[in-house]
């Protein structure tokens, strides 16, 4: 038995997919490793090839048009047959020790005939030039080791919401709750981990530092210059989650509240690339961004935009946008993204 399938989206990743690969590979039979080659131009596919031949029945290489990060996600989903399925990105990488953990667990799961459709690890970033490695833990919102439900969470703290680096789904899951990713776009994680959430109805938290998320390399989606030019697409990404579902009908009000805290991150995110870009379009762009949540989930907008986040993106004049780019710096450093 398979018990998770890793799918690898590779696009033109052969500097670095190996060791993506070669960290996965301890988990032996009780893993499945997807290599989905996204129309590289490199030696992606050849890399592949050579890692299906030598691990049969565990590597397997999956050939497509350039479809961009979300339509290789879902290359990975159509072919996985693992129970619990896990994206790892091209560039980063998983811890042996943790990995091992986490297999134990899902081995226990199908031995007492359990299952959860959500299991939460923490994640590291490994960022260029920095000796403190900064950990994503969650300790302080989810009971350790237990199955619960969302009513049973505490509270997350701004900066700590779920990552699709920190998430491991029920695979059957996915493929009923019909997720599907955009192609072409970045940014789409996003809605691989909020997507899904309403359908998640166990989840469960091991407090292991498992996934390993590299940043710092200069033409990383992640590097706020290249953020600000596909503006248009973060815009976009935000737009999708916003009509995905009116919030208000959400039945569990913890998860209720951290849908609306994600939204209120995102609209932040777009809000702030839109004024540091400084052009005179894309502050109509957040303005019409703004309108559009408000036009779609009038609640959601009133909580969001008088919220802290709100309040602070939304400050007018110039001095109120240097005051909102002031704010972005220290939440950069804060969280830890780019």
């Amino acid at each position: 038995m398979k018990y998770i399938s890793f799918a690898i989206p590779c696009y033109n990743s052969e500097a670095y997919m190996a060791q993506a690969i070669e960290s996965i590979l301890p988990g032996g039979e009780d893993v499945e490793i997807l290599i989905v080659n996204d129309g590289s131009k490199d030696r992606t596919a050849e890399i592949g090839k050579e890692y299906e031949e030598k691990y049969p029945g565990i590597v397997k290489l999956i050939n497509k048009e350039n479809g961009g990060h979300g339509d290789a996600v879902n290359a990975g989903l159509s072919h996985a047959s693992g129970k619990y399925f896990k994206v790892v990105d091209s560039d980063d990488w998983v811890d042996r020790i943790s990995l091992m953990k986490i297999l134990n667990v899902l081995k226990n799961f199908e031995e007492e005939e359990q299952e959860v459709d959500m299991l939460i690890a923490n994640y590291v970033y490994e960022k260029v030039g920095m000796e403190h490695k900064k950990v994503i833990r969650y300790d302080n919102v989810l009971p350790e080791n237990q199955i619960l439900k969302w009513d049973e969470i505490g509270q997350f703290r701004i900066g700590q919401y779920i990552l699709m680096h920190s998430v491991i789904y029920r695979t059957d899951m996915l493929k009923l709750c019909q997720l599907t990713l955009p192609k072409h776009t970045f940014y789409v994680d996003n809605i691989y981990v909020y997507y899904p959430l309403p359908h998640v109805r166990t989840l469960y938290y091991m407090n292991v530092d498992f996934y390993r998320y590299f940043i710092g390399r200069e033409d990383q989606s992640v590097n706020e210059k290249v953020m600000i030019s596909r503006i248009d697409q973060q815009i976009f990404v935000t737009k999708t989650m916003i009509d995905m579902y009116e919030l208000r009908r959400i039945q569990s009000k913890k998860l209720r509240k951290y849908m609306l805290n994600y939204l209120a991150i995102m609209m932040t995110v777009s809000s702030i690339l839109c004024i540091r870009s400084k052009k005179k379009e894309n502050l109509e762009k957040k303005k019409e961004l703004w309108q559009y949540l408000k036009q779609k989930d009038y609640g959601a907008f009133m909580k969001i935009r008088y919220g802290i986040l709100g309040q602070t993106m939304n400050l007018p004049g110039r001095s109120g946008r240097k005051v909102s780019s002031m704010a972005y710096v220290v939440a950069r450093r804060l969280i830890g993204f780019n």
